[in-house]
C-alpha cells in the first residue's frame, strides 16, 4: 500500500513532468528549427552560408553556457524566475532577428539573445527541477517523457515554420516563434521555488556547497566520459540540425523534403526518448549510450551509401530519431547517480556545455567544409567517426547495476 506521503509524491508527478515536457517543445521546437532559416538569411542579408553557420554555431555555443548559468541559478533560487527570463529573452531574439542585416547584428540575436533564451528553458533546468520533486526512481521515466516533449516540438515546429515561411515569407515564421516562446512564461509556475516534498531526497542532504560538488565532479574520470560522449554528440546534432536544409538542396530535392526529414526526426525521437526513460531504471545507462551511439555510425555510413532520394532522407531521419535526444535521459541519469539531485542543474548543464561545444564546432564546419570543398563528404566521414567515438567513450563508466524492481501492493 501506497502511504500517504507517497501518495503526494505520485499525485504531484505528472503536472511537473508533463509542464517541464511542455515548455521544452516550444524551446526546442524554436531552435530546431533554425536552420531552415539560414537560406533565407542569407538572401535577406547578404552575408554568405559560411558567415551564417558560424552565427548559428555561436547559438549553439552559447545554448551549452548558458544552461550551467542558469542551471546555477535554477539550483540556488528555483526554476520558476529562469524560465520567465528565458521566454522574455527567446521572444525578443527572435523578433530582432527579422531586423538585422549585419553580421554581428545576427549573432547577437541568433547567437546571443534567442541561444541564452532557449538554454534558459531548456534540459538542464527542467530536468534538474524534476528531479528534485520526484522520487529516485521515477527520474529516468521523467526524463524521458521530458525530452519527448523537446522532440515532439522538432516535429511540430519544423513542418510549421516551412508552412508559413511558403505562405507568408520568412519573417513571418520568426514572428510566429517570438509569439510561441512567450507562452512558456506563464508555465513556469509550477516550477517556482525549491520543494522539499515527502518521499524525495531534501535538496540539500548531501550537506556539500556547489564549490565543493563541482570539485569532487571534475576529479572523476566517469564524469568526463560523459563530457566527452555528449561532446561528440553535440558535434553530430548541431551539423544535421543546421545543414540538413543544405544537404537535401544538393541533391536537387525540395525544401520540403528538408522540414519533413526534421519533422520524421522529432515524431522517431519522441518514441525512442519514452524507450529510453523506460529502459534507464532496468538496464546500464552506459550501455544504452553505447549502443545509441554505435548506430549512428552505422546509419551515416549507410547513409552516404545509398541513392540521395526523398525516400532515402526519410528513412535516415527515422533511424537517427529513434536515438536522436535520447541520449539527454540516461546522460542526466548518469550524472544524478554519480553526484544525486542537488546540483543537477549546474552538474548536467556543464555536460551540455560540453555537448554545445560539439555543437558550435558541427555547426560551423559544415559552413566552411560546403564553401571550400563544394559537399559535405568529409563532415559526415567526421561524423560518423564520432559517434564511433562516443560509443566506445561510454563504457569505462562507473555505474552499479539497477536495483530489482520490486511490485507494489
Amino acid at each position: 500500500m501506497l502511504s500517504r506521503d507517497d501518495d503526494k509524491v505520485q499525485n504531484g508527478f505528472w503536472p511537473v513532468v508533463l509542464v517541464s515536457a511542455a515548455i521544452l517543445m516550444v524551446t526546442m521546437g524554436i531552435r530546431q528549427s533554425t536552420g531552415l532559416f539560414l537560406s533565407p538569411l542569407n538572401t535577406h542579408t547578404g552575408l554568405g552560408i559560411a558567415s551564417i553557420s558560424f552565427a548559428m554555431a555561436i547559438a549553439q555555443l552559447v545554448w551549452g553556457a548558458a544552461q550551467p548559468l542558469f542551471g546555477a541559478v535554477a539550483d540556488r533560487w528555483g526554476p520558476g524566475r529562469v524560465i520567465v527570463i528565458g521566454a522574455v529573452m527567446l521572444a525578443a531574439g527572435s523578433a530582432l532577428t527579422t531586423q538585422v542585416s549585419s553580421q554581428w547584428g545576427v549573432i547577437f540575436a541568433v547567437g546571443l539573445l534567442s541561444a541564452a533564451g532557449a538554454g534558459a528553458g531548456s534540459f538542464s533546468i527542467l530536468i534538474g527541477a524534476t528531479a528534485q520533486r520526484i522520487p529516485a526512481e521515477r527520474r529516468s521515466f521523467a526524463g524521458g517523457v521530458i525530452n519527448a516533449g523537446g522532440s515532439m516540438g522538432q516535429f511540430i515546429f519544423a513542418p510549421l515554420n516551412q508552412a508559413v515561411m511558403s505562405a507568408f515569407g520568412w519573417m513571418s515564421a520568426m514572428w510566429t516563434m517570438a509569439a510561441l516562446a512567450l507562452t512558456t512564461a506563464p508555465m513556469a509556475w509550477w516550477l517556482r521555488g525549491t520543494p522539499r516534498k515527502p518521499g524525495v531526497e531534501a535538496v540539500a542532504d548531501s550537506g556539500l556547497t556547489l564549490r565543493q560538488q563541482l570539485q569532487i565532479a571534475f576529479r572523476d574520470k566517469s564524469y568526463w566520459c560523459l563530457h566527452a560522449g555528449f561532446f561528440t554528440c553535440g558535434f553530430h546534432i548541431a551539423f544535421l540540425v543546421t545543414h540538413m536544409p543544405g544537404e537535401v538542396a544538393m541533391c536537387g530535392l525540395s525544401a520540403t523534403v528538408a522540414s519533413t526529414s526534421l519533422a520524421i526526426i522529432g515524431l522517431t525521437n519522441v518514441a525512442g526518448s519514452l524507450v529510453v526513460g523506460a529502459l534507464g531504471s532496468r538496464m546500464r545507462m552506459k550501455l544504452i549510450l553505447f549502443w545509441m551511439y554505435a548506430s549512428r555510425a552505422a546509419a551515416i555510413v549507410v547513409y552516404m551509401a545509398a541513392p540521395k532520394e526523398p525516400w532515402t532522407f526519410y528513412l535516415f531521419a527515422a533511424v537517427l530519431g529513434a536515438t536522436w535526444l535520447a541520449t539527454v535521459p540516461p546522460t542526466a541519469g548518469l550524472t544524478a547517480k554519480l553526484f544525486g539531485p542537488r546540483y543537477l542543474g549546474t552538474l548536467f548543464g556543464l555536460t551540455l556545455l560540453s555537448h554545445q561545444i560539439g555543437g558550435f564546432l558541427g555547426a560551423w564546419l559544415g559552413g566552411v567544409a560546403v564553401v571550400s570543398l563544394g559537399s559535405y563528404e568529409w563532415m559526415w566521414w567526421a561524423d560518423a567517426a564520432l559517434a564511433l567515438l562516443a560509443a566506445f567513450v561510454n563504457l569505462p563508466i562507473r555505474e552499479a547495476r539497477p536495483a530489482p524492481q520490486l511490485a507494489t501492493a
